[in-house]
């Protein structure tokens, strides 16, 4: 399933690595099972910009697009094992999007019955209630947004 494909039978679920990432997974897995949805994890990367040291809370040590790219997989490889051991009766698919993270799951809400995300990524401004993925996300999506807290 492509980021083109999603239906209203699809929950689409913002992925980062984050601690939150996982909260809203599993709230999506529960959430999806009760209503016999499909969950479409997104991931969407984007070239840093020079001085940018950490890539999903890891250190980078090289600056290659194709290094960014193949960190970005890992991290959504990662967010799908995890979902698919959680729960593996729900139809789990991914999906790697180039761009700024607001704007993938703005793109995935489209056609989705729901978009989650949790509270806070891996962003830098950690006293925010809600980081700027997940404000993003609530105000501009095209299905509801359920903001999974900590």
């Amino acid at each position: 399933m492509g980021i083109d494909d999603v239906d209203d039978k699809v929950i689409a679920v913002g992925v980062d690595g984050s601690a939150g990432a996982e909260r809203a997974i599993t709230w999506a897995l529960d959430e999806a099972r009760l209503h016999g949805d499909k969950v479409l994890l997104v991931h969407a990367w984007q070239f840093p910009a020079m001085g940018m040291t950490t890539y999903a809370g890891d250190p980078l040590p090289v600056f290659g697009r194709d290094d960014i790219k193949t960190l970005a997989a890992d991290v959504l490889e990662a967010a799908s094992a995890y979902a698919k051991q959680r729960d593996p009766g729900v139809e789990v698919d991914s999906v790697l999007v180039e761009g700024h993270p607001a704007g993938g799951l703005i793109e995935a809400s489209r056609g989705a019955r729901l978009l989650v995300v949790g509270s806070r990524g891996l962003g830098g401004f950690k006293g925010m209630l809600m980081g700027s993925v997940s404000s993003s996300s609530v105000h501009h999506a095209r299905c509801p947004v359920v903001v999974v807290p900590p």
